[in-house]
């Protein structure tokens, strides 16, 4: 056994990390006010779901790229996202001097 072998991060160690970025983007979803800081939350379990198709990908099915190809697609639809997350909070601060999400009630037609 290799001191490389030794240390290298298994499916358990893997899911863990994905675990701990879903628990932080639910966290910083719920307590946040802000779009900006929402949005973060959002990316955050993104790339939980991300580190999960790539995790059990590579232990459960060794040759298939299904996970990436996923992965990639995540990663695609997290930066579309983001791009028209932002285009609207950038209106949204324009027309209402604010980025906090309990005014969005204020919007009108």
């Amino acid at each position: 056994m290799t001191t490389l072998a030794l240390f290298e991060p298994g499916l358990y160690h893997l899911v863990g990390v994905s675990i701990a970025l879903l628990a932080a983007g639910v966290a910083v979803i719920l307590t946040k006010r802000n779009a900006v800081g929402i949005l973060m939350g959002v990316e955050l379990i993104l790339n939980a779901a991300g580190i999960n198709f790539v995790a059990f990908n590579n232990y459960v099915w060794d040759n298939a790229m299904d996970g990436q190809m996923f992965t990639l697609f995540i990663i695609v639809l997290a930066a579309a996202e983001a791009a028209v997350a932002l285009a609207i909070f950038l209106n949204f601060y324009n027309n209402f001097d604010t980025i906090n999400v309990d005014q969005a009630d204020e919007l009108q037609g």
